[in-house]
């Protein structure tokens, strides 16, 4: 059963990255210098999958407004989970648009064309009850971890409390038109349906093979993980537009002022600015349209689309969203910090600041290490920030 069509669920919100995802969906979210979901469908298009079924939800429109009818000449059809009710549930909304065996990925998490391809081509000569891609990783807890023999799948532990697994469920199945009723006939939890049940009672009752893949696989869980998939996507290499050195990518639309100093890995997207005397990176993205004044430092970092960043600023270990507003003189010093994301504290994470889209920081204003600023929301020149400003928050001194 050769398998050209992929379902990619992409309907969460990502509550865990707010406040970047107050206004678009976890997928949107940017890796480098582009959706982190244009990277999920840029490796399925290299694997050969010929349609391309997204499953959306909440702020749905982002993701259609963006891809259109179709992705490097492949197809697209979108189907509208209503209401966030598990990733099995949003997968069984696709029912109708799938005939035959169907592979899926999960849309936010970046992964390699040879992962799906190898889970692919395995599902389509064996043809198991499912095929799903496991990977190495240090830190199961986070993740869910699955142990194996002899190359099949022997157990799904979603939320162990231990690391001392070795592998976890990297998020890509093959499956034949059964997997609908499957899902359907599994208990669910809290009025939700998990796809990760549906397959563990498959592994009772059934043969579930295991892929064991390798290469690029990143997810953001939290607003600090973007650095890290930035990262990742950079000492990749994943970055569209031409090399002007080793580790240096600059968009030919892009302005970058000859007395500016790029320090690989870096990337700067088209149409942007980037002035004298100013020194990206490493390990920076700039996005579309970006402008960067003169005598600014902007290190291990991330400036989504239309941000503005005056001159003699410096921004490190930070995120800012599309259409962020950074004044003259800033200063983000950068991590550890610890960061409170809903009712739990995480100590010592690497991150200077969160600026959600929209967000106004005034010149001369220092954010302290973990600082969330929401959307809409504005520092007034001069004030220190600490802790957590909410959407539309002003801040003065």
């Amino acid at each position: 059963m050769t398998v050209t069509t992929a379902v990619v669920l992409a309907a969460g919100e990502g509550t865990r990255l707010r406040p970047l995802t107050h206004n678009r969906p976890k997928p949107m979210l940017p890796a480098a210098t582009r959706p982190i979901l244009e990277h999920v469908l840029d490796a399925l298009v290299d694997a050969g999958m010929d349609r391309l079924v997204l499953v959306v939800g909440y702020r749905r429109r982002r993701v259609q407004e963006k891809f259109g009818p179709d992705y490097r000449d492949v197809p697209i059809e979108y189907i509208e989970q209503s209401k966030q009710l598990g990733s099995g549930h949003a997968l069984v909304q696709a029912r109708d648009s799938v005939s035959g065996p169907v592979l899926v990925v999960n849309g936010d998490h970046l992964v390699e064309a040879s992962a799906v391809r190898e889970v692919a081509d395995a599902f389509a000569a064996d043809e198991p009850a499912a095929t799903m891609a496991v990977i190495e990783r240090d830190d199961p807890s986070r993740y869910g971890a699955v142990t194996l023999s002899d190359g099949q799948v022997t157990d799904i532990i979603e939320k162990p409390d231990t690391d001392d697994y070795q592998l976890i469920n990297a998020g890509i199945y093959g499956f034949d038109e059964a997997i609908f009723e499957r899902i359907e006939a599994t208990p669910r939890r809290d009025g939700e349906l998990a796809l990760t049940d549906t397959i563990a009672r498959l592994v009772e009752r059934q043969r579930v093979d295991a892929v064991r893949v390798s290469g690029l696989w990143v997810d953001a869980t939290y607003p600090w993980d973007l650095l890290t998939v930035a990262r990742s996507v950079l000492d990749r290499g994943r970055v569209s537009g031409p090399e002007r050195s080793a580790g240096v990518w600059v968009a030919e639309t892009a302005q970058v002022h000859e007395e500016a100093v790029l320090r690989p890995p870096v990337a700067v997207a088209p149409d942007a600015e980037v002035g004298p005397e100013t020194v990206l990176g490493p390990a920076v993205a700039v996005g579309r349209n970006v402008t960067i004044g003169a005598n600014t430092t902007v290190v291990r970092s991330v400036l989504d689309s239309d941000t503005r960043v005056g001159h003699g600023a410096t921004l490190v270990d930070t995120v800012c969203g599309q259409s962020v507003v950074v004044g003259v003189d800033v200063s983000v010093p950068g991590g550890p910090a610890d960061v409170r994301v809903d009712e739990r504290v995480f100590t010592d994470r690497r991150l200077g600041a969160v600026l959600a889209d929209r967000a106004h920081i005034g010149g001369a204003a220092t954010l302290e290490p973990g600082t969330l600023v929401g959307p809409d929301a504005t520092v007034e020149t001069g004030v220190t920030v600490d802790g957590q400003v909410p959407e539309n928050g002003r801040v003065v001194r």
